[in-house]
């Protein structure tokens, strides 16, 4: 017999199937979901660093309480000022914390504020009206009659809904009242709802239209979005205009671009550039005119433009074949010299020459006192016999070794120069039959600037050496000239030519002899080498053939301040300490080289050399060097810190039965020499680490300066020979009387 299950056998029979269901999916495809789950629980596993540090459970539970301040740490807080009330320092106020970042002061009023209320009742309004949504009541109405008559029979299960809407619906209705009214014509239930609109608006009376005007008295706007009407501007609508043109006419061109086309458009450019400009390039242009109205001069000026744009070429190329010589020329240091106690060398850098003075002698050399990479070479000849008919000025650079950058060249040979300390384009140069010359080097170098002319404005033999003066008291330049005619002039650059004074003629000192006819006669000594002193300008000295050496003074004439009696033969050159304005070194034919002190009648330091010593020279960087060259083509290197009788390095440059050395130079800013000879040839030598050693400052007086030093080293070496007795010499030993 089957019975009818219950309600509790089917819940049981579903809870089997469950049951059932969940065992099927465990051993079938269920199994790949537990494991998953089990992989995501170790991924979301802590892990515990080794070095992690163990906490108890109150340590764990310990709340740590952070206090969080708007304190601003940057402000200061003891400032002080000055109260002139007071006549003391108060302390200032300690500024806020608030930072204002940007303010504008504007004209916007709240309007529970007081004068917001003002302005409110003045003017019945807040502001500006906003403008208001316009409602159209009317169709509501008729979508409100079609609903009510399709659904009469449902107001039953509306009646909630109306209950909940009876608000908006009044709301409506008192707004539209009016539409309402309009209404009543209707037929139906239109004329049931109009008469029950118009009856509740009867009933609501007065409180409804005072409250309809209050909403009409008080608009309320944005506040705090407030413009006035004047200040809203009119905004002009954009139009588009468009307009047709006729296409400008096309034309084809073609031609050959040759040599001669091109020189013609740059001829045409040039004198175009030439006609524009305002007054003053007028006037400048009508010098030009003059000067350039042959057509080669225009053709020599873009020549010019050429010509600069081919030396920055051959600088670069010549930088890039001497490659290694100009890393030596900056960097070069000898490891050797860590082994040498007191002895140097010097490296051959780069040789200067032109080919039209290999038969020449190099009678001057003289650095740029602005650019120190660039040295005037003088080219003449100290033979009598064999003078040149011309002579060169070439102004080098060790930029570009294989030309010279300026050259300059004259009718007899070049024997000295001298480059001005502030204007460093002009130069000046001595010539072989007694005149000088003045040049600018910015302008053309084929015509001097001034230059002296007739018998009585020039020396009467070689100008020996010449030498820029200071600028006079109303500005004009000047320069000293010292010739073998026993004079010493003045000359003055005056606008239009040179004008010459007499400084002092060199009488000799008890010269006076009988002449032909009985009468006595004065000799003179010819003049052959002067320095300026470098701190009293008035004083200077001058060497002479005789080899006397006299201080004399551009103040007066008619006596010399001090005679050294210095060679045996002609005195060659002269030169001051850089660091010691009363130390100078002379040297001559005599084979000798001689330190002097300033009104001390005996040297302090003789050198034998070997040689007739053609030019000696003190060294900028130190106070106790000096260099030299001789006759037998070797430059002598002095240091008297070093040794006191003997040079620390002899070096050969030229061979000594061909060629001689004349000149020698240092360079102001870099440890190089520059040495000329008799060949036309002039040589640039690097110095080694020993023969440039700077002073080391004691452990105590690490604050002075090199300067200070030298000045020092250089005085402690002169307080040995100073202790000699008077009359005394310094007697020099073997070595430095054995020729070297």
């Amino acid at each position: 017999m089957a019975t009818k299950p219950g309600k509790g056998d089917g819940k049981q029979a579903k809870g089997k199937l469950r049951t059932s269901k969940n065992k099927t999916d465990g051993a079938g495809g269920g199994g790949g979901d537990a494991d998953d789950f089990e992989a995501w629980m170790k991924s979301r596993q802590l892990l515990k660093p080794d070095d992690q540090l163990d906490l108890t459970e109150a340590e764990l539970g310990e709340e740590i309480t952070k206090v969080l301040t708007p304190t601003n740490t940057n402000i200061i807080r003891n400032l002080v000022v000055y109260s002139f009330k007071e006549g003391e320092f108060v302390l200032a106020p300690v500024p806020g914390n608030t930072v204002t970042l940007i303010a504008f002061a504007g004209n916007s009023l709240h309007v529970d504020s007081d004068e917001g209320r003002r302005q409110i009742e003045e003017s019945d309004e807040i502001g500006y009206p906003l403008p208001m949504p316009n409602y159209t009541v009317v169709e509501q109405r008729e979508t409100d009659n079609v609903d009510g008559e399709e659904g009469e029979g449902e107001e039953d299960d509306d009646g909630a809904n109306a209950k909940d809407g009876g608000v908006e619906d009044e709301d409506v209705e008192e707004e539209d009242d009016e539409e309402a009214k309009g209404t009543e014509g209707d037929e139906g239930e239109g004329e049931g709802e109009g008469e029950g609109a118009a009856a509740r608006q009867e009933d609501d009376g007065p409180a409804q239209q005072a409250a309809a005007v209050s909403s009409k008295k008080r608009k309320l706007i944005n506040q705090f979005n407030y413009c006035e009407r004047g200040a809203l501007t009119y905004s002009n609508p954009k139009r588009n205009v468009d307009t047709q043109t006729i296409p400008p006419p096309r034309s084809q061109f073609g031609a050959n671009v040759l040599q001669w086309v091109i020189y013609d458009s740059y001829m045409e450019n040039f004198e175009e550039s030439q006609k524009d400009g305002s007054k003053k390039e007028d006037r400048k242009r009508g010098r030009r005119e003059k000067k350039f109205r042959d057509k080669s001069a225009i053709a020599e000026q873009l020549n010019k433009k050429y010509l600069k744009c081919w030396q920055i070429l051959e600088r670069m190329i010549n930088q890039n074949i001497y490659d290694d010589i100009a890393h030596d020329y900056r960097y070069w240091e000898d490891p050797a010299d860590e082994f040498r106690d007191g002895e140097g060398n010097l490296l051959p850098l780069w040789k200067f020459q032109y080919d039209k003075t290999k038969k020449m002698n190099v009678t001057d050399i003289l650095f740029n006192p602005t650019y120190y990479d660039l040295f005037a070479v003088c080219f003449g000849s100290h033979d009598f016999m064999k003078q040149t008919n011309e002579g060169y000025l070439c102004l080098f650079t060790v930029k570009n070794p294989s030309f010279p950058d300026y050259i300059i060249q004259t009718d007899c040979g070049v024997m000295c120069c001298d480059i001005h300390p502030t204007y460093p384009f002009l130069a000046v140069i001595g010539l072989y039959d007694g005149n000088v010359a003045v040049y600018n080097l910015r302008e053309d170098c084929k015509e001097p600037l001034y230059v002296s002319k007739g018998v009585n404005c020039k020396h009467g033999e070689c100008v020996w050496q010449i030498k820029w003066g200071l600028d006079m008291a109303d500005g004009e330049v000047n320069f000293f000239s010292v010739s073998s005619d026993g004079r010493v002039f003045n000359w003055i650059l005056m606008q239009n030519k040179l004008w010459v004074t007499t400084i002092i003629t060199l009488y000799r000192e008890n010269g006076l002899v009988d002449g032909p006819d009985g009468t006595k006669v004065t000799l003179k000594s010819g003049g052959s080498c002067m320095v300026f002193h470098p701190v009293d300008n008035k004083v200077f000295l001058v060497g002479t053939e005789c080899g006397y050496i006299y201080k004399c003074s551009t103040a007066f004439s008619s006596k010399y301040l001090m005679t050294y009696y210095a060679h045996n033969m002609s005195v060659y050159r002269i030169d001051f300490n850089r660091f010691n304005s009363n130390i100078f070194v002379s040297c001559g034919a005599d084979w000798r080289v001689k330190v002097w002190e300033d009104m001390r009648p005996d040297p302090l330091f003789i050198f034998d050399l070997g040689a007739a010593v053609g030019d000696v020279k003190w060294a900028p960087y130190s106070s106790t060097v000096f260099a030299a060259v001789t006759t037998e083509g070797k430059v002598h290197v002095f240091d008297l810190n070093v040794n006191k009788y003997k040079a620390i390095c002899v070096q050969a440059v030229v061979p000594k039965r061909k060629n001689k050395l004349t000149r020698i130079s240092f360079n102001e800013k870099l440890a190089f020499i520059v040495v000329g000879d008799e060949k036309g040839v002039t040589t640039s030598l690097k110095l080694s680490p020993n023969l440039r050693m700077m002073v080391k400052p004691p452990k105590k007086q690490l604050y002075l300066d090199q300067n200070t030093l030298q000045i020092n080293k250089l005085e402690k070496l002169l307080s040995l020979v100073r202790e000699l007795p008077e009359g005394g010499t310094v007697v020099p030993d073997a070595a430095t009387t054995v020729r070297s």
